[in-house]
């Protein structure tokens, strides 16, 4: 059975899959923020390969038809903004001044939380492309002297931790306009928090898919100022 499951191309998928799918199923039946189908499905893939004692480069070798798809599923992001158009050019002075607000507060955080705690050069280079993809995230942190592969970690924590208290933050602080929801997502929580703006209405889903890529161009821009503050 071991040796079946080591040899198998779609093993990564098949579990991968299974796992998110439970997740899934277990937020729809519990609706609680903590039962969010990728910490379900990350937490069930862990467990799962140290109980069997299957190595993480058989499992990832499967996961590379997950990999495959994952840049057209993120091209699809622009859908519900092209289907937003219209809503976008109205207010694109509000939407613009939004996202630049968020990626200036996130790195504004982050300096200060720095400065505080006492963080190295290397340590502040890490975290301060928390809220952008990884991919751009990881070359920021790299170019500016930080750990590539811990801002990978930082960067999907975060993430995470928007996809899970996204609607929760919304409702504290009585966040109502869509968009301002979209873009505060978008900004803060990257790909990952925008699944979840996509879950609360299509306009907050365009506007998060747009605050991906602005913000993390204007990241990529101010980090050449930031980087270089401690």
């Amino acid at each position: 059975m071991m040796d079946f499951l080591q040899n198998s191309t779609f093993f990564g998928v098949f579990i991968s899959v299974l796992a998110y799918v439970f997740g899934t199923l277990l937020q729809k039946r519990f609706k609680s923020p903590l039962c969010n189908p990728m910490v379900v499905a990350l937490i069930l893939t862990i467990l799962t390969l140290v109980v069997l004692g299957i190595d993480y480069k058989t499992y990832e070798a499967g996961t590379k038809y997950i990999t495959f798809f994952l840049t057209p599923a993120t091209v699809c992001l622009a859908l519900p903004l092209y289907e937003q158009f219209n809503v976008l050019k109205k207010n694109y002075k509000a939407v613009l001044l939004g996202i630049l607000s968020g990626v200036a507060s996130s790195l504004l955080v982050i300096a200060v939380f720095a400065v505080i705690l006492g963080f190295t050069h290397e340590e502040y280079a890490t975290f301060l492309p928390k809220s952008i993809t990884t991919a751009i995230g990881m070359a920021v942190s790299e170019e500016l002297g930080g750990y590539p592969g811990l801002a990978a970690a930082i960067i999907a924590i975060t993430g995470i931790s928007g996809n899970m208290m996204a609607e929760t933050v919304c409702k504290l602080f009585r966040i109502t306009e869509p968009m301002a929801k979209g873009i505060a997502i978008g900004s803060a929580s990257h790909v990952m928090g925008t699944t979840k703006a996509m879950e609360m209405g299509p306009v907050e889903g365009a506007m998060s898919s747009l605050s991906i890529v602005v913000s993390g161009v204007l990241t990529v821009l101010a980090a050449t100022v930031f980087g270089y503050l401690i």
